[in-house]
């Protein structure tokens, strides 16, 4: 993975988590913490919708498929925090 490659890499992380926190909670999460939300989203949503035999490609698509995973971590982590 070259230099641009990983700032896109990141750059999707970003808008994921930041998405994902606006749907889940009103606000996002800082920089920092919506990177790594969307990050760990965009692998929890690829192997969720490869499991429902859905795809979606381009850059796009990669950020609906993180967006996905990253609001299924969120709410995983609410259902853990309330008990």
């Amino acid at each position: 993975m070259d230099i641009r490659g990983l700032l896109i890499f990141l750059a999707t992380g970003a808008v994921a988590g930041w998405l994902a926190g606006t749907i889940m909670k009103g606000r996002g999460f800082g920089l920092l913490g919506n990177i790594l939300i969307g990050v760990i989203g965009g692998v929890i949503g690829g192997y969720l919708l490869r499991m429902l035999a859905m795809a979606a490609g381009g850059i796009v698509g990669s950020i609906v498929t993180a967006t996905v995973g990253a609001v299924a971590l969120l709410f995983l982590i609410g259902l853990i925090k309330k008990v």
